[in-house]
């Protein structure tokens, strides 16, 4: 049985490692593999967990180099399928660590979001102590199906749980409306949500203004049992029906923000594996996407709980 299943994005991404420099002025490159929910699964897996991921790759060099890269990190690859077609690429640029310039070279009708049901990847979903899905596998109506099926499989009969990271990638949909008709919709699968505010009014319709309590309690009525609201440098509000707290967040020199919060949600994943409580979780959680942005890769960077814990004991 799988620990952690997760579906969606994967990309080569090309980092350019001279800092403070554009992409016009940058002169060397460092690929690696990406995506958000490949990065979950990888930090995930990282900790010795048993991790799966659904995800296409084209038959290019960039899909052939993406499945050696899972391969070497020790997540599952029976559901990454090869199809026609080019892999995506994302060229990262590092002129502003905390907000780094972001150019995407995908398809709209990308590998990633080719995936077909197979009798196996359904039976491993439904066993799957957690399931991953994302609010950008949403904004494909095949993928967005695939999704749905894949949720409705699973009977949560035996404390399986779904995580719906809100992801909300503005250039994936048509528009916001549209975006937050499906996100809201598929609240109702989740037992736990991830998302920063602009994510969280998406996902409930509050005003972006709305404060993170707000944005909480209105994922909690929805039936979600754990709302985690990511607020920059005020933390992380974490809530519960037993009530809410705010964890603060860990001060590191910023690197590279890239796959800091995918770290951050392996972190959760984690920490709930292990039957730690929200607080400690999202601690641990907050931790680990501090040690991702301060280095200069994200999915090479993932770590080690020994490396999490040991950031922790010198804050």
């Amino acid at each position: 049985m799988f620990d952690l299943i997760t579906i969606g994005r994967i990309s080569v991404d090309i980092y350019g490692q001279e800092q403070g420099a554009g992409l016009e002025d940058q002169q060397s490159f460092k690929k690696a593999v990406g995506g958000s929910p490949t990065n979950v699964a990888i930090g995930t897996a990282r900790y010795g967990h048993r991790v799966g991921l659904i995800t296409g790759v084209g038959d290019d060099s960039f899909g052939k180099y993406a499945l050696s890269e899972l391969r070497k990190f020790k997540v599952e690859t029976e559901f990454v399928s090869m199809y026609p077609g080019k892999t995506p690429v994302v060229i990262a640029g590092l002129k502003n660590p905390d907000d780094p310039e972001l150019v995407f070279y995908r398809d709209k009708d990308a590998p990633d979001t080719q995936m077909q049901l197979s009798p196996a990847m359904e039976f491993a979903v439904s066993k799957s102590k957690f399931f991953w899905y994302t609010g950008s596998t949403l904004a494909n109506p095949k993928l967005r199906s695939t999704v749905h099926s894949l949720l409705n499989s699973r009977a949560l009969d035996n404390g399986e749980e779904n995580i719906f990271d809100l992801d909300f990638r503005p250039s994936f949909w048509n528009d916001q409306a549209d975006a937050h008709l499906q996100i809201s919709a598929a609240l109702k699968y989740s037992q736990v949500v991830i998302g920063n505010r602009i994510e969280c009014s998406v996902a409930t319709g509050l005003p972006s203004t709305s404060d993170s309590k707000e944005f909480a309690d209105s994922l909690l009525a929805s039936g979600v049992r754990l709302a985690i609201v990511k607020d920059g440098a005020n933390g992380v509000l974490v809530a519960d029906k037993s009530g809410s707290r705010v964890i603060p967040g860990i001060k590191v020199a910023v690197r590279c923000g890239l796959g800091a919060g995918d770290a951050f949600g392996a972190g959760v994943v984690h920490g709930l594996l292990n039957n730690w409580t929200p607080a400690e979780s999202v601690e641990f959680a907050n931790a680990a996407g501090a040690h991702v942005a301060s280095q200069l890769m994200c999915s090479d960077a993932m770590p080690t709980e020994i490396e999490v814990k040991n950031l922790m004991s010198t804050k």
